[in-house]
């Protein structure tokens, strides 16, 4: 049996209670499907110590550490020189998530913005990637994005990519990389499907952002790393390649990008 292509799960939250219980059967399922890596990433700066754990029990789960913007009205003021603190931890190789969610609105928009640039800040003196949330936001994420730029240069990715054709082309522009999820495989997503056709092989990554967005044909049902590989297979077929070619690119992509990550592809 020939072996799964090598894929990256750059998005999922193996924290959340959904999982309880079940990371075993979770990292064996992901690594049957090809899925070597994952970066759990983090929601609440408070909660990190979960995720490292996490990151210490399994060799192929890394971290990272920030505040969803959902989240960001009660970690209001952690300070940039928290965050550096604790990024310096060997598993923990981005910054966020963090970023801008006007659709529930569930922290002031203010303090979304404020807590946003703080991550920017973050990411630019690391030069670790910030994972950038942005959920009906797209004129206030670009005009962020290009006033924090225009002070110098930070690495990021436009996280599980929903939005506007505008801000996937700005984040690129920017120099920025665009992931996207299970939404790109639901039949209503052909919008996203031709920006994804127009995005630069080079800036392209894949994920679940588990334990949401459960790709066709497990819509509805809990997502898992393991299931990225539906993403990949349908991001293949809208680049014009195989899965092994979108593996390939998307994994190379992962590692420019998360530079703090050893490429287990080379000792193999």
């Amino acid at each position: 049996m020939t072996a799964a292509p090598f894929l990256v799960d750059s998005h999922c939250h193996l924290d959340f209670a959904n999982f309880d219980g079940e990371s075993d059967a979770l990292i064996a399922r992901a690594g049957e499907n090809g899925v070597g890596l994952m970066v759990t990433i983090s929601t609440f700066v408070a909660k990190l110590p979960t995720l490292v754990v996490l990151t210490r029990r399994y060799d192929q789960v890394y971290a990272s550490v920030g505040t969803h913007p959902l989240n960001a009205g009660e970690e209001p003021d952690v300070a940039v020189e928290e965050l550096v603190r604790l990024s310096a931890d060997e598993k923990v190789v981005a910054i966020g998530e963090a970023g801008l969610d006007y659709f529930y609105d569930r922290a002031p928009r203010d303090v979304q913005q404020a807590v946003f640039r703080r991550h920017i800040e973050v990411a630019r003196q690391t030069q670790l990637p910030l994972v950038i949330h942005a959920r009906a936001a797209d004129d206030d994420m670009e005009t962020i994005l290009r006033e924090e730029t225009a002070k110098g240069p930070f690495p990021f990715i436009l996280h599980c990519f929903s939005s506007g054709r505008g801000l996937a082309m700005a984040g690129v522009e920017l120099g920025g990389f665009v992931s996207f999820s299970g939404i790109l495989t639901f039949n209503k997503s052909a919008d996203l499907r031709a920006i994804a056709a127009d995005i630069p092989m080079d800036r392209l990554l894949v994920e679940t952002d588990a334990p949401y967005l459960a790709p066709t044909p497990f819509r509805g049902k809990r997502n898992e790393p393991a299931y990225v590989r539906h993403t990949a297979e349908t991001l293949a077929g809208v680049k014009g390649t195989d899965l092994a070619g979108i593996a390939q690119a998307t994994s190379d992509n992962f590692f420019r990008l998360f530079r703090k990550v050893p490429d287990p592809r080379r000792s193999a």
